[in-house]
């Protein structure tokens, strides 16, 4: 019996004070965006993709 083979890779450290978020693929609309830390919301955002 073989072992499965396992990959590992290392990224580079991300900014840990910025998120991104890449719209490219999403339909036009109107989106809604909800930060939330343990369940209670912080900041809602809404936003247009043409």
């Amino acid at each position: 019996m073989t072992k499965p083979k396992k990959y590992e890779g290392k990224l580079p450290a991300l900014p840990s004070a910025e998120i991104y978020l890449n719209v490219d693929h999403l339909e036009k609309g109107e989106y809604t965006l909800k930060i939330i830390q343990k369940n209670k919301l912080i900041t809602k955002t809404i936003f247009k993709k043409d």
